[in-house]
């Protein structure tokens, strides 16, 4: 297989769907964020699984407290199976923070504590969901499952992981792209 040319399209800021064929656990019905991607491989965020933890427990284990009790309730993401003890912090608006990585236009990933400090404090951004872990590719590895037909992918919309209910996200990013996944699922093989 040859190397990616430079001149390759990025996949950062497109959502990648799993297609009902897709058998690995851990993003089996997955809706996964790209938020970076180069010829070293890629990194996102599963934005559609919830994890154990409310961020009120996360507060309480990094002594960070709030009076807040919608914020406290707010479940936290997995957001994949790397560095599942970090948190990933995926929000609307600038780069305000210790270490923040600008996604698209008003779209950033934060891993510094500041930024969970700040929403305790109601000084956060607008929008901001929470995840614990990321996943990972190594270089080549997307493009080639890419090929293998076994991800949708599509401009994200961040209205679908901002907004809507965990359990709507999988079906309503493949509509972005007029796909129905309920249909797909009768029929398995490549088209």
């Amino acid at each position: 297989m040859h190397a990616m040319s430079d001149a390759s399209t990025p996949l950062a800021n497109q959502l990648l769907i799993a297609l009902p064929s897709l058998a690995d656990p851990n993003f089996a019905r997955a809706v996964t964020l790209i938020c970076q991607h180069d010829e070293d491989g890629a990194m996102g965020i599963v934005v559609n699984r919830a994890s154990d933890f409310t961020l009120g427990e996360v507060f309480e284990q990094m002594q960070i407290g709030t009076k807040d009790d919608a914020l406290r309730e707010q479940v936290v993401l997995a957001g994949g199976p790397v560095y599942p003890e970090r948190g990933f912090v995926l929000h609307d608006g600038g780069s305000a923070w210790d270490s923040t990585l600008p996604i698209a236009d008003n779209l950033s990933l934060t891993t510094s504590r500041d930024i969970l400090i700040a929403m305790a404090e109601g000084k956060g951004p607008a929008q901001a969901v929470v995840a614990l872990g990321c996943a990972g590719w190594g270089a080549g590895q997307l493009e080639y499952e890419l090929v293998e037909n076994t991800w949708l992918t599509v401009a994200a919309d961040p209205a679908v992981f901002f907004e809507l209910p965990l359990e709507q996200r999988w079906e309503a990013a493949a509509g972005l792209i007029g796909v129905d996944l309920m249909h797909i699922a009768d029929h398995s093989g490549h088209a």
